[in-house]
């Protein structure tokens, strides 16, 4: 696929051809995935495929977007507000440092990178279905504990995207460099940890 204008066309097959192309990017990642096995994981034709996403970029960040979405409103369902600050946080952290850690988040990460400055419109669509939805969906944890007075922050933006940043701490880097293949409870744990306990020095009341 050639790259054009990010421009998706919708149709009566359109979830069929998230559903085969989520398949293989999911099996064999954004350089490994073909138009042709997307398009017969699909059960569609190539042309069908193409009639809907002119571009495999455009075609991988709008699964990217969803699974991104299914994934944040998942953990949001698992929190109850009224638990200890602590185990909202940790848990909320968990989830964060395992989809950067997973084969799929590390590659939308590196197809951002790597795309964005040639193809300003995919940037901002990763973007929105990445860090500025995690701040959205981090704002909803947030907020019930700032109303009681358990927080005290006063730029919730910023107190979001600082609480993802500490989730990418030193494991990220690691395996988005190619020098940590193999990733421990333990080490998850450190992360998760370092994190909660840093942001709850800054803003707890």
């Amino acid at each position: 696929m050639t790259a054009t204008a990010a421009e998706i066309k919708k149709g009566r097959k359109f979830e069929q051809v998230l559903d085969g192309a989520r398949e293989v990017f999911m099996r064999d990642g954004f350089e490994g995935a073909s138009v042709d096995d997307i398009a017969r994981a699909a059960g569609v034709s190539k042309a069908t495929l193409y009639s809907y996403f002119a571009d495999k970029r455009l075609l991988f960040s709008e699964v990217a977007r969803i699974e991104c979405n299914r994934q944040a409103e998942a953990a949001l369902a698992e929190f109850d507000l009224n638990d200890p600050v602590e185990d909202v946080l940790r848990l909320a952290a968990d989830r964060i440092v395992r989809f950067f850690l997973s084969d799929f988040g590390q590659q939308v990460y590196r197809i951002c990178l790597s795309e964005a400055h040639r193809f300003p419109e995919l940037g901002l669509r990763f973007y929105e279905s990445g860090p500025a939805m995690v701040r959205d969906r981090l704002e909803r944890v947030l907020a019930p504990y700032v109303a009681r007075g358990v927080l005290q922050i006063d730029d919730m933006d910023l107190a979001a995207h600082q609480f993802s940043e500490l989730c990418k701490s030193d494991l990220f880097a690691r395996r988005l460099c190619g020098i940590c293949d193999t990733v421990t409870e333990a080490d998850i744990d450190r992360v998760v940890t370092g994190a909660v306990e840093m942001f709850l020095a800054r803003y707890r009341a």
